[in-house]
C-alpha cells in the first residue's frame, strides 16, 4: 500500500489538533514531511509531535513552495483570507490540496481555485467535514433509500452556543468580516454544504435576513468596562466573563486552551489582560451577525429554511426533513435520528454512536477519504471536491448579498453567471514562489 506524503501549511488548531491525530495513529498510511508556520512555538510543537527535523520546518508557505516538490499533497489550514494564494501556487506546482473551509471570502477566488484544480487535473478537497460524520451520512442514506419518499422541505437550525459565539465571533478570529469572512461563510458554510448535499439539486433562489443586534456598545450593562479586568461592576454575574470562562481547566473547556500558546495560567491571564479575549463582548470591533435566517428554493422544488443563532445553550445542529412518505428529525449533539413512516404510523429511533474524533468523527473521516482518494488517484467528483463545494459557497455568498440588500431575492443562475463571466480569461498563472 502506497504511503501518502503530506506537508502542512498552518499548524494551528485545525492543522495540528484536528488532522494530525489521524497521521499519528496510521503511520503506515500517511506521513508528514514538512510544515510551514510563522509561529516558532507552533512549529516546535508540531515538529516534536510529528518527528520533523529542522530542515523540514518553514516559517512561510512561500518558503515551502519555493522548494522542489516535496510530497503528494498539502494541507492548507491558514485563516480564511490566506487560502487563495498558497492554494493556487500549490496546484500549479503539482500538489493535490486539502483546504480548510471556507475556500475563500471572495466568490471570484472560489471560482478560480476550482477552475485551476480542474485545469491542472489535481484534487482540491474542501474540509466540509460534516459530510464524513456517521450522523449526516445516515441522514443521506435514509433519503437515498426513499425512506420518506420525495423530500419536500427542510428546516435546519444551527445552534452556535452562546459561549462559542462569544469566543469565536465576538472576541475571536472570526469576529469581523474584514479580517475573516461573513458569518454565513465562516460558520455556516458547513450548513449550506449539508443542505445542498441532502437536497441533491442546484439552488434556484435565495433570500436572507439577519443582523448584529445584541453585541453592541449601546447594549453594554451599566457599570461595565472596556475589559473584564478593568473593575467591571457586572463581571461576576456576566455570562461572558473572560476571567471565569478562560481561567477554567483547559481539559474541561477547550476554548480556554486556544487563547494562548502554550495555554498556561500565566499566559492565559496575559491574553485576557492584553488581547481581544479579555475585551467586553459589547465593546469589541466585531461586525458579523449574531442571528440570521436563509430561505432557499431548489431546482427540484424543495424549499429550505435555515436558521443560525448565537443565543443557544448548546452547540448543536437540529434538522427536520419532510417528505411525501414520512419525516426525519435529527439531533446531532445527542446522535439521535427519528424516522416516522406515514403509512404504518411507526416511529423508529436510530442512535448514532459518539465518536472520539473531532466534529463527531468528521475530522478523521475527511483525512481517511483524502488519503484514500490520493492512493487510488481519484481526483474529480470526490465527496467534498472543489467542484462539489463551489455551489454551497456561492449559496452562502448569495445569502449575504441578500441580507445586505434588505432580504432581496437572489436568482442563483444569474448570480453564478456573474462570477463565471468575471473569471473567464483571468485564470491565475504561476505565482512568484
Amino acid at each position: 500500500m502506497k504511503k501518502i506524503k503530506l506537508a502542512v501549511i498552518g499548524a494551528g488548531a485545525r492543522g495540528f489538533l484536528s488532522y494530525m491525530p489521524y497521521v499519528q495513529r496510521f503511520p503506515s498510511e500517511v506521513e508528514v514531511v514538512a510544515v510551514a508556520e510563522p509561529s516558532q512555538e507552533r512549529r516546535t510543537r508540531f515538529a516534536e509531535a510529528l518527528n520533523l527535523t529542522a530542515d523540514q520546518l518553514y516559517s512561510t508557505w512561500e518558503e515551502l513552495l519555493g522548494k522542489p516538490k516535496l510530497c503528494d499533497a498539502l494541507l492548507i489550514c491558514t485563516q480564511d483570507q490566506m487560502h487563495y494564494e498558497p492554494t493556487i501556487a500549490a496546484l500549479r506546482k503539482g500538489y493535490h490540496v486539502l483546504l480548510e473551509k471556507p475556500m475563500s471570502n471572495s466568490p471570484s477566488e472560489c471560482v478560480a481555485m476550482e477552475a485551476v484544480a480542474r485545469e491542472e487535473g489535481r484534487l482540491l478537497s474542501i474540509c466540509h467535514v460534516s459530510r464524513y460524520t456517521p450522523f449526516w451520512q445516515k441522514m443521506k442514506q435514509l433519503i437515498q433509500d426513499g425512506s420518506i419518499g420525495n423530500v419536500m422541505s427542510i428546516q435546519h437550525n444551527e445552534n452556535v452556543g452562546y459561549l462559542h459565539y462569544a469566543h469565536s465571533f465576538v472576541r475571536g478570529n472570526w469576529r469581523n468580516d474584514t479580517l475573516s469572512s461573513p458569518m454565513i461563510l465562516a460558520k455556516s458554510c458547513h450548513d449550506m454544504d449539508l443542505i445542498r448535499w441532502l437536497v441533491d439539486a442546484d439552488c434556484a433562489k435565495v433570500s436572507s435576513f439577519g443582523s448584529l443586534s445584541h453585541f453592541r456598545v449601546e447594549n453594554a450593562p451599566e457599570g461595565s468596562t472596556e475589559r473584564c479586568t478593568d473593575g467591571c461592576a457586572v463581571e461576576s454575574t456576566c455570562p461572558y466573563s473572560a476571567l471565569r470562562f478562560y481561567m477554567q481547566d483547559t481539559k474541561a473547556n477547550h476554548f480556554a486552551a486556544l487563547i494562548a500558546d502554550p495555554p498556561t495560567e500565566t499566559n492565559r491571564m496575559k491574553a485576557i489582560l492584553e488581547g481581544p479575549y479579555g475585551k467586553c463582548v459589547y465593546r469589541t470591533d466585531n461586525n458579523v451577525v449574531d442571528h440570521q435566517t436563509v430561505n432557499m428554493e431548489f431546482e427540484n422544488g424543495v424549499t429550505v429554511m435555515f436558521s443560525m443563532s448565537g443565543f443557544t445553550r448548546d452547540i448543536n445542529r437540529i434538522v427536520q426533513i419532510m417528505g411525501t412518505k414520512g419525516e426525519i428529525r435529527g439531533d446531532l449533539l445527542n446522535g439521535r435520528i427519528e424516522l416516522f413512516d406515514f403509512s404504518s404510523g411507526t416511529l423508529s429511533v436510530i442512535q448514532i454512536p459518539r465518536s472520539q474524533s473531532g466534529h463527531q468523527g468528521g475530522d478523521d473521516g475527511i483525512m481517511r477519504q483524502f488519503v484514500s482518494d490520493l492512493r487510488h488517484e481519484r481526483y474529480i467528483d470526490t465527496l467534498t471536491s472543489a467542484q462539489a463545494s463551489l455551489e454551497s459557497h456561492l449559496m452562502a455568498f448569495a445569502a449575504e448579498n441578500s441580507r445586505l440588500n434588505g432580504g432581496a431575492l437572489v436568482d442563483m443562475k444569474l448570480f453564478r453567471q456573474s462570477f463565471a463571466s468575471n473569471a473567464a480569461g483571468t485564470m491565475p498563472s504561476d505565482t512568484a514562489v
